[in-house]
């Protein structure tokens, strides 16, 4: 099992060493985060990572997950596309259906802690306990809310302004609260299966087995199957790439729990991407971090096209590995990439496509991107930051007296 030390090599040995004096002060503190599933998406893949950490760190962590059927799950894709800007058809019952079974975990789930950490909307109602209880609650928003649907924000508005604090991923995210907001980027870690160094055996196997050519250069997208990951946007930019360069397409991802649209996303794109043999389309079980860290491996360049964005961890694996990334500038993308520094930005299907025919027929000027994003990645996107972060955010809910900036 890894431990805090192991990361001294990628993070730095002060980075380690402030993490333990700051624990000095948050030995024997619980904190509960709650989500809204156990595998699939970055928030799940964060807390498996973090919540050993912390107990390393002497924090008494723990992470439970909210229950709910299909019919919730439905209404809360609904609820995330909306806080992002998409245009979506809520009727009152989708309301209703999302607080019968907010009420029902309300009623069932064991609520415990000196901190209890909230994790984007569908497990936002549980502030509902906090009178009875003598904890800080914090709404962690993992999305950007910076255009939402004003039926939707208005709906959650009253439960986020009885926490006693927020945070976002940037600036740009949040909207003006009554509650103090913190602003912690999302991170890797670097030591992680998708993320480890691997031997070029590993990669080879991966990519016998999915039948890609390791010869034709590569170009792949991670994420899950989603209409906001717009993968049908990617398919038309690599064919327009195509017609200069011979080259083929990874589109890669699982599914999520609490995510019922992904099969039909996947549908559709498997559908746009049978008549090119050239479009690997890989649904990808949740927990193949080796496969996914290879394919990434094995890619010329990684595209991340997409339409909305709350931070895009897959941007920062890709940049970890050095390898040149095309990119939407939406989002925490733009927080990962600078332009022409550590990655191309696109703003469209056909901006992306040049920047993908650029960087496949200019290697050199690939590589520098690559070597300039895992650089930028060590200092501002790994683990180690985002546990100082939360320390330093736990500390400030006991001290109100003293401003802490994170």
């Amino acid at each position: 099992m890894l431990q805090l030390k192991d990361y001294e090599e990628a993070a730095g040995a002060q980075a380690i060493e402030e993490l333990y004096l700051l624990a000095e002060k948050t030995k024997g503190l619980s904190v509960q985060n709650i989500n809204s599933t156990a595998v699939g998406g970055g928030v799940a893949e964060i807390l498996n990572r973090m919540v050993p950490f912390f107990k390393e760190l002497g924090v008494n962590a723990r992470w439970d997950v909210i229950k709910g059927g299909e019919s919730f799950y439905k209404v809360t894709k609904k609820f995330h596309n909306a806080l992002h800007g998409k245009e979506e058809s809520l009727t009152p019952e989708d309301f209703a259906a999302f607080l019968e079974t907010s009420e029902m975990n309300e009623r069932t789930m064991e609520l415990g802690g000196d901190v209890i950490f909230v994790h984007d909307p569908q497990p936002i109602s549980l502030v509902n306990r906090k009178a009875s209880m003598n904890s800080k609650w914090i709404w962690r928003c993992h999305i950007d809310v910076s255009h939402p649907d004003p039926r939707v924000w208005n709906f959650l508005r009253p439960f986020i302004d009885r926490y006693d604090s927020s945070v976002f991923s940037a600036p740009a995210f949040s909207q003006e609260l009554p509650i103090r907001q913190f602003l912690i980027s999302p991170s890797i870690d670097p030591l992680s299966d998708k993320n480890k160094e691997l031997s070029q055996n590993t990669i080879d196997e991966v990519l016998q087995r999915f039948h890609i050519d390791p010869e034709k250069p590569i170009v792949t997208q991670i994420s899950r199957f989603d209409y906001l990951k717009d993968p049908l946007g990617v398919i038309e930019a690599f064919e327009m790439v195509q017609r200069h360069v011979d080259c083929q397409l990874i589109l890669a991802g699982g599914e999520a729990t609490d995510d019922p649209e992904s099969v039909e996303v996947l549908a559709k794109t498997r559908e746009r991407a049978s008549v090119n043999p050239d479009i690997h389309v890989l649904a990808i079980p949740s927990g193949s971090d080796i496969e996914i860290n290879a394919l990434q491996r094995a890619s010329n360049v990684i595209i991340q096209k997409s339409l909305k964005e709350g931070f895009g961890l897959t941007v920062s694996e890709a940049l970890w590995k050095a390898k040149p990334m095309v990119a939407s500038a939406v989002g925490g993308i733009t927080l990962q990439i600078a332009h022409r520094y550590s990655g191309l930005l696109c703003h469209s299907i056909e901006g992306a496509a040049y920047a993908l025919k650029q960087l496949l027929q200019n290697p050199g000027y690939a590589k520098k991107l690559g070597e300039n994003g895992r650089e930028h990645v060590r200092q501002n996107f790994l683990l180690t930051r985002h546990l100082r972060d939360y320390l330093l955010l736990f500390l400030s809910l006991f001290h109100t007296e003293d401003i802490v900036r994170l």
